[in-house]
């Protein structure tokens, strides 16, 4: 008996395509509800964005002053004053020194506080104490603290220090110090319990693991658990960057106005000063726009800097 040399394959039944009905009614109801959010962002984010553009390239002496076209003449003023450049030079020493100082000690402070030590729970409760604190009351603990006759002299004085003593808001060797220290001590904390929250999110077996092959908490803390939430940091460290480069102007505005000259005034103060103090609305939107650009180039360098390297 011969058997044939091959068996017709069973055929394939077609798969019916199902039906778009459900799936199509919900995408297009999604796209709905979206509607009302992209209309928000493009009302009150693009829309502001498109109009600095555009009264930087203005001469406006004032909110109800007559306005006329001035092309790149804002430009050549901005570039031309010394203020600007000792507001960018300031800017560029804040951010040098705050940023690195806030995300390291905050990093370093949530690990601490995920390893549970005694009191744990109400150390997270104190980090967030100076984010409930207003603007305006930590600038005036600042200013009890730092003034002539402030709690820091007087602590100076009677440890026998008084040559020491300065008056450290009016000086222009430390006005800008107080200003940074006054931006580490309000973002720290706050940084310091997101960082608890994404370290505590790591499985415990990687640091346990870790320390069973000898590594003591410095070298877990960042051999181990920092290359796992890198992303993270990076994140925390854009939105750091981003508050410090255009919110500290309240705090220069509240404790040393720019001065003495203008060895405390940043960008984001100067945006401020020429748009309310001296009316020059195209002056002001114009270092609004090399804010808009610096803070860009900070953001894509940000990134680059912490994308995972795997």
């Amino acid at each position: 008996m011969t058997m044939p040399s091959s068996i017709p394959a069973a055929p394939r039944t077609a798969r019916r395509p199902s039906p778009p009905g459900p799936r199509g009614v919900r995408r297009q109801g999604g796209a709905v509800l979206a509607v009302p959010a992209l209309v928000w962002y493009a009302v009150f984010m693009l829309g502001p964005m498109a109009a600095m553009f555009v009264i930087a390239a203005l001469r406006w002496p004032g909110m109800l002053q007559p306005v006329s076209f001035a092309g790149l003449s804002n430009v050549r003023t901005v570039l031309g004053d010394p203020v600007f450049w000792d507001a960018a030079r300031n800017t560029a020493v804040q951010l040098a020194v705050a940023l690195p100082v806030m995300i390291v000690c905050a990093y370093m402070l949530g690990y601490y506080v995920v390893q549970r030590p005694p009191g744990h729970r109400i150390l997270r409760y104190l980090l967030f104490i100076p984010g409930l604190i207003s603007t305006s009351a930590k600038a005036m603990v600042f200013y009890a603290v730092l003034s002539p006759d402030g709690l820091l002299n007087g602590a100076l004085g009677a440890a026998g220090l008084g040559s020491l003593e300065d008056a450290w808001l009016a000086s222009p060797s430390t006005a800008l110090a107080c200003v940074i220290l006054l931006d580490v001590w309000s973002g720290i904390g706050f940084t310091a319990v997101l960082f608890a929250a994404r370290l505590g999110s790591v499985p415990g077996e990687i640091g346990e693991a870790a320390q069973l092959d000898g590594a003591g908490h410095w070298r877990t803390m960042w051999r181990v658990h920092f290359p796992v939430i890198r992303d993270y940091v990076g994140v925390v460290t854009m939105l750091q960057f981003l508050w410090t480069l255009f919110d500290s102007a309240q705090n220069v505005l509240l404790l040393t106005q720019g001065g003495p000259g203008s060895s405390s005034t940043t960008l984001s103060f100067l945006v401020y000063q020429k748009a309310f103090i001296a009316a020059d609305l195209g002056y002001s939107q114009t270092v609004g726009v090399v804010l808009f650009l610096v803070g860009l180039a900070g953001l894509l360098t940000i990134r680059r800097a912490f994308r995972p390297a795997h």
